[in-house]
């Protein structure tokens, strides 16, 4: 008889019962006169001491202007120190921080603001060709909530940052955080356009980073080099908290992915873990083929967002040494790993697999249909369970219960398949999310906008196949009657400073009308298959 889809992970290492405030001081007072940040663009660079410090002074600050226990506080800049010490600092002092993605333009910036209720806004003066403070001024009439906005590198924010640190308010402040306290929303593109807040507790991310840490066999000698952005999960969570948990150090490389800054970081400051998506990887790798720096002092570091194609985890291993390297699969509702590899598993199982149940979770397989779990080497939904689980989505009770359900499954919309030894593969998505370079993007926000152009009287928006970035998006659009066909060009304009670039269509077909099935339901996967012939690409990559 098979064994059902089902496993839980095991662990000698208890959960932490910290906040992330107690958890930083634990650390700070273990490791003093270890380094623990590298902002390398500035090369700045702090030990446990000095970063305790920095991060007690702006939580002070902050506290002196009113800021407190729920209150939230957006973050809208690229990597840099700056945004490590408002992670811990919003933390210390009960803040919800508020994270904003760098590529957002006007009207998502706009939808954050207000959805979240955001008093207050640090934010970078401007990013690539983004001027934030313009934008900021833009949209701020619409924001009630917002009352101040911070803008890094200013007189103001200098004074924050260098307020008189008081140890006995922090103190005060700290003793009336609960673990299980909401500390973060990170937001999520939606399948109904708009982007879901998920909110997540000190108790959700710190154990999620810490444990995700301790499969990559982290301690204090560790130095981890993080390019993926900490707006996101991977960055500050698998990165920054996995670091601090265990007394390592964050090596920041650049404000935005710069392969060429990332191999040099990794040479110069001897990083022994490396964070990347696999078209991040294959970016490293291809700069690799001209240059030859010393790569040796790396051993592990996480890949994640996508899947791994073979040749590429062949040559991370046997190029750049990182013989521990990590899969790691899951989604920001569950802050965000739900299953890792281990650093001996082999390389089918990092390449086939996203590996076996974290510690302190559960996972299942489910049939749709009925709820039931489904016999190991059958496909159904993934559902996982546990400590990561997030609070809910921000303000919205509907979505959050048609996400978790009343036994606190979370429901992750993601088919997967369980072997026998527990291992899990991902074989497809129950919705028709695609991953672009890692970055999750959801047709539907996407049409909805695309639904706004004067010409364009319905829209579908699919992944197709691509060798860089793993899927591309293309736009099927339908014109209204008289209005000449739009290219893919005159798409990309319109959506052009209105829409993250990620999430702009590169290919645009005009139809007269979309496949459908007999009850009126759009057939994409026919739209997949017919568009592949139509762009002349591979069924995969």
């Amino acid at each position: 008889m098979s064994l059902p889809s089902y496993a839980s992970g095991t662990s000698e290492t208890p959960l932490l019962g910290d906040t992330i405030g107690g958890n930083l001081d634990r650390t700070v007072a273990a490791y003093p006169d270890r380094e623990a940040l590298v902002d390398k663009p500035t090369d700045r660079r702090w030990t446990y001491r000095e970063l305790g410090a920095a991060i007690d002074a702006l939580a002070t600050g902050l506290a002196e202007r009113g800021i407190g226990k729920g209150d939230r506080v957006g973050i809208w800049a690229p990597n840099c120190a700056e945004w490590f010490f408002v992670q811990y600092a919003t933390a210390k002092i009960g803040a919800i921080l508020v994270n904003i993605n760098p590529a957002y333009r006007t009207s998502e910036l706009e939808y954050v603001l207000c959805q979240a209720g955001v008093r207050v806004l640090v934010a970078a003066p401007e990013f690539k060709t983004s001027n934030y403070v313009a934008m900021i001024e833009e949209v701020r009439p619409n924001c009630p909530a917002l009352e101040q906005v911070l803008v890094l590198g200013t007189p103001e924010w200098d004074e924050l940052a260098g307020t008189a640190i008081d140890a006995d308010r922090l103190a005060a402040l700290g003793a009336e955080l609960s673990i299980d306290d909401p500390i973060n929303i990170q937001y999520t593109s939606g399948t109904t356009g708009f982007p879901k807040g998920a909110t997540l507790s000190h108790h959700n991310i710190l154990n999620n980073g810490f444990f995700v840490g301790e499969l990559c066999g982290y301690t204090e000698q560790d130095r981890i080099c993080v390019p993926v952005p900490f707006y996101h999960c991977f960055g500050m969570v698998m990165g920054n908290l996995a670091s601090t948990s265990h007394g390592a150090a964050v090596v920041i490389p650049a404000p935005a992915f710069d392969p060429v800054a990332t191999l040099a970081a990794v040479e110069s400051e001897r990083c022994t873990s490396l964070y990347g998506v696999p078209t991040m990887f294959i970016a490293l790798l291809t700069e690799l083929d001209s240059a030859t720096p010393d790569l040796s002092s790396l051993r592990t570091g996480i890949m994640a967002g996508s899947p791994c194609p073979v040749e590429v985890m062949k040559r991370v291993i046997d190029r750049m040494g990182m013989h521990e390297v990590c899969i790691c699969y899951g989604m920001t509702e569950t802050s965000p790993v739900s299953t890792q590899t281990r650093r001996d598993d082999g390389i089918d199982r990092r390449t086939a697999t996203v590996g076996r149940v974290g510690p302190h979770l559960e996972v299942k397989i489910v049939d749709p249909a009925t709820g039931l779990t489904v016999p190991r080497g059958e496909p159904g939904e993934l559902c996982t369970r546990g400590y990561s689980v997030m609070l809910g989505y921000w303000n919205d009770q509907d979505k959050t219960t048609e996400a978790i359900d009343t036994a606190r499954w979370m429901h992750t919309g993601d088919i997967g398949v369980m072997d026998d030894d527990g291992y899990l593969a991902i074989t497809g998505r129950i919705k028709d999310m695609v991953i672009r370079g890692g970055e999750n993007v959801y047709p539907r926000e996407i049409e909805e906008f695309l639904y706004t152009h004067p010409d364009i009287l319905d829209a579908q928006v699919i992944g197709v196949p691509d060798p860089k970035y793993g899927e591309e998006l293309m736009a099927w659009i339908r014109m209204r009657d008289g209005a000449a066909p739009l290219d893919a060009e005159a798409v990309r304009e319109f959506c052009a400073g209105k829409l993250a670039h990620f999430k702009i269509p590169r290919y645009v077909h005009v139809v007269e009308e979309f496949p459908m099935t007999v009850t009126g339901k759009i057939r994409k996967a026919e739209m997949r298959e017919l568009s592949r012939g139509l762009l002349c690409l591979p069924q995969e990559v």
